[in-house]
């Protein structure tokens, strides 16, 4: 079985059309055909369905399409590997981050360190979902991704490391009922009636959100979906409804102990929630049996800056509520 039909075989796969496939391998439509019959003669099976009008994954294709890409995947590792005798001069990290802000940890930064000590690794970036991008870490997809879920939703087969916990807070607008309750507010003191800004669906941040409702024995109620954090919190300071955001959305820098008054447009009101388990956790997840030296290096960079902004930052992520988390879902 020849490597470069596996990569013809994937890029079928991908874009269901011979055509666009060829396009992207740089071959022409004859040729890239040709070799995907090789392979097919070689496996024994037929690993498409062909018509006119469409092109799909027979029940062999599906059993081979994960199977090549641990494939292609082991052997880009093992040519990484081979690079790094000689120090990791070039290589490729496929590198998953989580659509929300990582807490203290800054992102941007930790690339930028990573890019300044590995200048000839090149970053290939995701934004999904965090359940997403833990499935293509286990599928090979990804080499490693930054999510945002707690140990215990990280798929079996991944290894984690926790990077942050975010407490979460409740963002009110100024007229709301609870604006003037206090700092401290238990979700179960909302109102039946009210309205739940929800981040996107998959997402770990919706995950956590849910997890903490349950927690207080309450339903979220009727709620829309937003895909921006910011906008989640303007929507709410302008009277559409409530949401859960985690802190670090709302100060960029805060003190210890530091009120959470006058922080928002429209003089709107983040409060903090008495549940110790409602925390936005940060996890970096891989698979230590195919983590190559780019991801290894990657993933060595990013715990040096979490463990330098738990030592200076003034929100600390502590261990017993990444555990009370872990235990609640």
């Amino acid at each position: 079985m020849d490597l470069r039909h596996l990569k013809y075989f994937l890029a079928v796969a991908e874009t269901r059309n011979f055509t666009q496939a060829a396009a992207s391998c740089y071959v022409a439509q004859s040729a890239l055909s040709q070799q995907i019959a090789r392979l097919e003669k070689d496996v024994g099976a037929q690993l498409f369905s062909r018509t006119s009008r469409s092109v799909r994954l027979t029940a062999a294709g599906e059993l081979l399409e994960p199977l090549a890409r641990r494939i292609l995947a082991d052997v880009d590792n093992a040519r990484a590997a081979l690079d790094a005798l000689s120090g990791l001069r070039r290589g490729r990290l496929r590198l998953g981050l989580v659509q929300t802000r990582a807490s203290s940890v800054d992102l941007v930064e930790v690339m930028a360190d990573y890019h300044a000590r590995y200048p000839g690794i090149d970053f290939h970036v995701t934004n999904a979902p965090s359940a997403e991008m833990a499935a293509a870490v286990l599928a090979g997809d990804l080499d490693i991704a930054i999510v945002g879920l707690g140990p215990r939703q990280i798929p079996d087969g991944l290894d984690h490391e926790v990077l942050a916990a975010d407490p979460l807070v409740l963002i009110v607008p100024a007229d709301h009922a609870l604006a003037d309750s206090g700092d401290v507010v238990d979700l179960g003191d909302l109102p039946e009636s009210h309205q739940l800004i929800q981040f996107t669906r998959g997402s770990g941040l919706r995950r956590q959100v849910e997890a903490a409702f349950a927690r207080a024995g309450v339903e979220p109620g009727q709620h829309f979906q937003v895909g921006q954090i910011q906008d989640m919190i303007r929507l709410a300071a302008r009277g559409i409804g409530v949401t859960v955001v985690p802190r670090s959305s709302v100060f960029d820098d805060p003190a210890p102990g530091a009120s959470l008054r006058d922080a928002l447009p429209y003089g709107a009101r983040a409060l903090r929630i008495a549940d110790e388990a409602a925390v936005h956790t940060i996890c970096a997840v891989h698979d230590s049996k195919r983590l190559s030296p780019a991801a290894a290096a990657f993933l060595d960079v990013v715990e040096r800056h979490a463990i330098r902004d738990r030592a200076d930052g003034p929100v600390q992520e502590t261990d017993r509520s990444v555990q009370e988390a872990d235990r609640s879902i």
